[in-house]
């Protein structure tokens, strides 16, 4: 029984006692073979205590071990995060070389807790704000202008302009009336390009000048401005006036560091790369809307057609017109005119998109030493060597621009303005009031030397320092929060600049802007007389007899016949001649 007993227990799972009942007796065949797995099941079993005690030692022992490779994988994680939207962030400002323009990045103050409308958190999951290099470096542009061609610099010519004065006006001609061209001396062309000066000039006060970037601007003031220049508030406006040795402000583009790629204003990336070269000298101009025709510039020299060139900015719509009308090919030019193509352009207003290559023309040219803007309607007739020599080198200036021809106060022309419906009154008072809120005066001859408060605005010739660019990013800044009339802002900007530092803007007469430049139509009214010559009926040519067919006979003339208007008295009257007589006392008229 006791071996049944021991094979019965056996008999079972490990660990478990089991009656197994068979015609009322036990099996007792298969002793060996349960002994033998009973010792199989013991160290299964002995082995499972043992396991989890094992476990735990040995975790306990690796805890260390196990915390660094937890904080490694962690790290790991973060970094290939912080990567992809590295990325991101690059891919939004354009290709990946971008990042030569990109300076640092940082939580701007303003809208930091206590600061504004915003919480960290909040803004810093939707708003960042980066610095952007101007790569227009003095260095850069020295080292390129000392390799330039200046074979003649050595040359000593004589100033043809020494003894040059204005002559006296012509005599008043009826027939014309408006402003007209005034003689102007200028240099020979082999002259003016020996006289461009050698290294860039003098910035005063102001050295380094960045630009803001941001991803997602936002507007937190009424009458802002735009999201391509940034909605920049007032008190950044303000802060802009502080003229200090570097400066970072807005100046359009916001939306990335490469001016012109994936930032609104686009342009393609080849016509980048054209512009972001180095030059010396360039001509711009823009026309969108389709508002103008190209005008051929004339009478310039061989060395400007080699080494300068001419920059027409368009948009989608004038070039479908041109292509339409085939003066547009596949190599872009016109004439002396590259065109570049403009694509997402930032404004409705077609007047209000040619103010970015106008006044931001630095930035789309950051290796640029020199410019010439000329609006669209506007036709050059002399070389851009010797403009630049009449209006800035021969003047040690930095910028040049003419003044209006009529008008010297900014009150008069703002109600010239309104008078020709050039934009909403409104608007136009608004920014009015908010500058005479500011100071601004009615022009006096008491802001002597300064000329006048108002530009014409048609040609602007600068040379690209920091001082120049700085007046061109705040005067479009004031475009962009007010009007797009140009005219009535630019005298607050450049009083405000020319406050803080010693530094002057040559504003010469209109009448010598018109001595290189031929203003033309625009197309509208272009169009409209030409239609209007159309319909205008044709005098119809007077109907003339046929011609007979021989001439008529020739009387000749006879000396006896008495003369027209001769009276024949006496015997000289013609026989059978009646003469008329009155009897006085009846009044009746007879005849002898």
């Amino acid at each position: 029984m006791t071996g049944g007993s021991l094979g019965l227990r056996q008999s079972g799972s490990c660990g478990s006692l089991q009656l197994h009942a068979q015609n009322g007796g036990f099996q007792l065949q298969n002793l060996y073979i349960p002994r033998r797995s009973s010792k199989t099941c013991l160290a299964g079993y002995r082995e499972k205590e043992k396991f989890l005690p094992a476990t735990f030692r040995y975790l306990s022992r690796k805890k260390v071990a196990m915390l660094i490779l937890s904080v490694f994988a962690v790290l790991a994680f973060l970094t290939g995060f912080f990567t992809v939207n590295k990325e991101d962030d690059f891919e939004s400002f354009g290709l990946p070389f971008d990042a030569r323009y990109l300076k640092n990045s940082y939580v701007a103050p303003w809208l930091l807790p206590g600061k504004g409308a915003f919480t960290y958190n909040s803004y810093s999951m939707t708003h960042k704000v980066f610095v952007c290099n101007d790569s227009t470096t003095w260095g850069s542009l020295f080292n390129a202008s000392a390799t330039s061609d200046s074979s003649s610099s050595d040359t000593v010519f004589t100033d043809p302009c020494k003894d040059f004065a204005f002559p006296p006006p012509p005599p008043g001609d009826t027939r014309r009336i408006g402003p007209r061209p005034c003689p102007v001396c200028y240099v020979p062309v082999e002259q003016a390009i020996a006289r461009m000066p050698k290294v860039p000039s003098p910035s005063p006060v102001l050295r380094h000048l960045t630009y803001y970037s941001e991803e997602n601007p936002l507007k937190t003031q009424p009458n802002g401005g735009s999201e391509f220049g940034g909605y920049p508030s007032l008190k950044q406006r303000n802060e802009s006036f502080e003229i200090k040795e570097s400066m970072t402000v807005h100046c359009g583009f916001v939306k990335g560091c490469r001016p012109g790629y994936k930032t609104a204003f686009d342009i393609d990336v080849a016509d980048l790369e054209l512009l972001e070269q180095f030059h010396e000298v360039v001509v711009a101009s823009a026309i969108f809307g389709n508002y103008d025709v190209i005008q051929q510039p004339s009478n310039i020299g061989e060395i400007a057609k080699r080494n300068v060139p001419f920059f027409m900015f368009i948009d989608e719509e004038t070039e479908t017109y041109m292509k339409n009308v085939s003066t547009l090919g596949s190599d872009k030019m016109v004439g002396l005119w590259r065109v570049i193509v403009v694509h997402n352009v930032p404004y409705t207003d077609s007047r209000r998109n040619g103010k970015v290559p106008k006044l931001l023309l630095h930035r789309l040219l950051p290796k640029t030493r020199y410019s010439i803007w000329i609006d669209g309607k506007l036709q050059l007739v002399v070389d851009p060597y010797q403009v630049l020599e009449r209006f800035l080198w021969r003047h040690n200036a930095t910028y040049a621009i003419s003044r209006h021809y009529r008008r010297f106060d900014v009150f008069e022309e703002a109600e010239a303005n309104k008078a020709g419906m050039k934009y909403d009154n409104t608007s136009i008072d608004r920014q009015i009031e908010f500058y005479k809120r500011e100071g601004l005066t009615p022009y006096t001859t008491a802001k002597l030397p300064i000329t006048s408060d108002v530009p014409e605005g048609c040609v602007i010739i600068r040379e690209h320092v920091p001082i120049t660019n700085l007046l061109s990013c705040l005067w479009f800044n004031e475009v962009d929060r007010f009007t797009s009339r140009d005219q009535l802002s630019f005298s607050t900007v450049r009083d405000k600049v020319v406050a803080k530092v010693n530094w002057s803007i040559n504003m010469f007469l209109d009448c010598e802007r018109r001595n290189f430049v031929i203003q033309a139509y625009h197309r509208d009214l272009l169009e409209q007389r030409a239609h209007l010559a159309l319909l205008r009926p044709r005098p119809t040519p007077r109907a003339h007899p046929p011609p007979l067919p021989h001439p008529p006979p020739t009387i000749p003339h006879d000396k006896s016949l008495p003369k027209k208007g001769v009276v024949r008295r006496g015997k000289d009257k013609r026989p059978g001649s009646r003469r008329r007589r009155r009897n006085p006392k009846t009044r009746e008229i007879f005849f002898d």
